[in-house]
């Protein structure tokens, strides 16, 4: 990473995608997710079934913007993006499609006010593959970053805890019923990319010339088929008249004495564990990638999604 005023160093539109001196390592695990929210964010959080680390967020915020600016998240669940913001003096704005989790970011906005955070923050619920139409006309131009956070599919998430003679029982493991297919959770990796096409487009539409967009991705696997959304990412963000320009690594796992120590969810474990029985050389996830994607300094189109 370069300074905090100009993180993105010496990458212009029309060059490499991504060079050496483009890569970094954030250093975001090293406490726990739980032990990252206490008392920060409110218990009921804990049932949405992907949270991002507030330390993603809170380091993206403090390398790509200055106090005072806006980020906004268009995909916001429990509004992590928008707590660490005004946390740290900028202005947030949340997207969440679904009231379950716009309810409870807004109440984590509201918590973080009574501690002190003296940003201003709000959650407007909807459809963001529809964001310029969401948004006041005003905010155009507006947004300085953009963190978020694309779904991985329903078959990744959720809480477990043991059960005397019943094994396992896990919890939180859905965005809904599985009857609103709206979500993007629900759709192939096609219907996915298509989506976060759109709401990247609406994002660049929204975002000041030289803004930033970082999402964490990684990829997961299908039926054993290894389903790369980073690349799609890319792609979405390309196709929305991004430009990439750094890709870095947001670490799952603490770092102790030069050492990485895993914090593998229970499924991942699992999973790992059973490849290994079989045969198949399967290793732990420790790290997230984030695609760090800019809009021309001066404008250009902004892709052929759809705002």
């Amino acid at each position: 990473m370069t300074d905090d005023l100009n993180p993105l160093g010496p990458s212009e539109p029309g060059g490499p995608m991504f060079t050496g001196e483009d890569l970094s390592v954030w250093a975001t695990a090293q406490s726990t997710g739980p032990v990252q929210r206490r008392g920060r964010y409110l218990p009921q959080s804990i049932k949405h079934p992907a949270r991002m680390l507030p330390a993603i967020a809170e380091h993206a915020v403090h390398a790509y913007t200055r106090p005072g600016e806006l980020v906004l998240d268009p995909m916001c669940g429990i509004g992590t993006t928008i707590v660490e913001a005004i946390h740290a003096g900028r202005d947030g704005i949340g997207v969440e499609y679904e009231s379950r989790w716009s309810d409870i970011a807004d109440a984590n906005v509201a918590h973080a006010h009574t501690q002190g955070a003296t940003g201003r923050g709000s959650i407007i619920r909807g459809d963001a593959t529809r964001l310029t139409s969401l948004l006041p006309a005003a905010l155009q131009g507006q947004v300085a970053l953009v963190v978020t956070s694309p779904p991985y599919g329903p078959t990744v998430h959720g809480s477990v805890r043991p059960e005397a003679g019943a094994g396992i029982h896990k919890s939180n493991g859905a965005y809904n019923d599985g009857a609103d297919k709206g979500n993007l959770a629900y759709r192939d990796l096609a219907g996915l990319t298509d989506g976060f096409t759109q709401i990247l487009t609406g994002c660049a539409a929204l975002l000041k010339p030289g803004g930033v967009v970082v999402v964490t991705a990684r990829p997961w696997r299908k039926k054993g088929e290894l389903v790369d959304l980073p690349s799609a990412v890319i792609a979405a963000g390309t196709a929305a008249g991004l430009v990439p320009v750094e890709r870095a690594v947001a670490l799952l796992a603490a770092v102790r004495g030069g050492r990485l120590v895993a914090r593998p969810s229970f499924f991942q474990l699992s999973s790992v564990r059973k490849a290994r029985a079989a045969g198949v050389p399967m290793h732990l996830i420790a790290h997230e990638d984030v695609l760090v994607l800019r809009k021309p300094p001066t404008a250009e189109p902004t892709g052929r999604g759809r705002p």
